[in-house]
């Protein structure tokens, strides 16, 4: 049996419910009590006086917001925008990239559904089409996996969208690599980095992208609607949101490209405002502590699904992901459903049963399992799945 590492207890400075073994960061990730506290000290003060606050004090504020976020993840504020989330970000990027009947936009079988069919849509209004490379199975080395990508590069191809971490599989792909390759060949690289921010020491400004965009509600633990778009300096003029409004300042002064998507009507910015508050909160635990003890979690939960389920894991090694890790699962039926996106009954029974909230996917035909770790998990929460696994596939 594999040795249960030693974790530093973090659990009280999360509200979750004590009956709950919540194994699910990576997809909704609950915030710290320090930061809910935050984000709504933020909407008090909008409430008490909201011509003040939003006419006069929210830019500024924004702007140190953007700058302690900008720190974090090495960049420059002016190359970043506050949205609500990556989904939004990408949607923004989609509708913006010029392309033309016959142009081609780079995918990987890797990517986020919802991605891919975001990039879907912008193709079949402009006649250009999504090409998706297969990357290798099993991996291997990130040569391999770089190579595979850029076989399907060609001379119509205009953009490659990549994730930094993969949201079905958990891996942490080569994006610096395939950054540099993709700029010495002239093509744009918009990066999915939702699952990276925290996770992954990160310096966006020099990583070479054209676009990046993330959640800040992942591993940062940052509030629920706080995100960013990262954009080289190349691309901002004229960046158009997908709903415009006045697209200026609201106090006067010069025109900024965050402008026309920081200000798109009415709206509460206290999760914005409170990311500051998210990166004191994991600043303070220390980042590499972090990272170290929920790496240590997600890699001893895919030892022991290995070693009591006969689980396999899809990497080589576990330089490959960092706080949460995908396994295939041959002991997890497959299913067949009338609706897309009907959960797993196994994710269902774990759930209502069991007090356990993990998802179950169906990935290339095969069953596989995400398990996230975060700060608050513990190895009993580990056993307990392991245990309840087992109770479901029959012993």
């Amino acid at each position: 049996m594999p040795t249960p590492p030693d974790l530093v207890d973090y659990r009280s400075a999360w509200e979750l419910a004590p009956e709950v073994a919540y194994l699910n960061h990576g997809s909704f990730g609950p915030s710290p009590t320090i930061v809910r506290v935050a984000r709504q000290r933020w909407t008090d003060e909008l409430e008490r006086n909201p011509m003040e606050f939003l006419v006069r004090r929210q830019e500024t504020l924004l702007d140190t917001a953007a700058r302690n976020l900008a720190q974090l993840i090495g960049g420059r504020a002016e190359n970043l925008a506050f949205v609500p989330n990556a989904t939004v970000a990408m949607n923004i990027v989609a509708d913006n990239m010029p392309l033309e009947a016959g142009d081609e936009v780079l995918l990987n079988d890797h990517e986020y559904g919802a991605v891919i069919r975001i990039w879907g849509r912008r193709c079949q209004m402009t006649g250009a089409r999504t090409v998706l490379a297969r990357l290798p199975d099993p991996l291997s080395t990130p040569e391999a996996l770089i190579d595979a990508l850029f076989d399907r590069v060609t001379p119509r191809t205009r953009i490659i969208v990549v994730s930094h971490v993969t949201s079905p599989t958990a891996i942490i792909l080569p994006i610096a690599a395939i950054c540099a390759r993709a700029k010495a060949q002239g093509i744009r690289v918009c990066v999915d980095g939702p699952h990276a921010i925290a996770m992954c020491p990160l310096a966006i400004d020099t990583l070479g992208c054209d676009y990046y965009c993330a959640s800040l509600h992942k591993w940062l633990s940052a509030p629920f609607g706080s995100g960013f778009l990262y954009v080289a300096n190349r691309h901002k003029a004229g960046l158009q949101p997908a709903i415009i409004s006045w697209g200026r300042s609201l106090n006067g002064r010069a025109p900024r490209w965050q402008d026309e998507l920081h200000w798109s009507g009415t709206m509460d910015a206290a999760s914005y405002l409170a990311v500051t508050e998210a990166i004191q909160f994991l600043g303070d635990v220390g980042w590499n502590q972090f990272r170290q003890q929920t790496h240590a979690l997600a890699r001893y939960a895919g030892e022991r699904l290995c070693e009591s389920l006969g689980a396999t894991p899809i990497i080589p090694d576990d330089s490959w992901y960092g706080c949460m890790q995908t396994l295939a699962m041959p002991r997890i039926p497959r299913e067949s459903h009338p609706q897309p996106g009907t959960p797993h009954s196994w994710q269902t029974r774990l759930a209502t049963e069991c007090g356990i909230e993990i998802p179950i996917v169906e990935w290339k035909e095969r069953m596989h399992l995400r398990v996230s770790c975060h700060l608050y998990n513990t190895v009993e929460e580990i056993e307990r799945l392991v245990a309840a696994l087992s109770s479901l596939a029959g012993g």
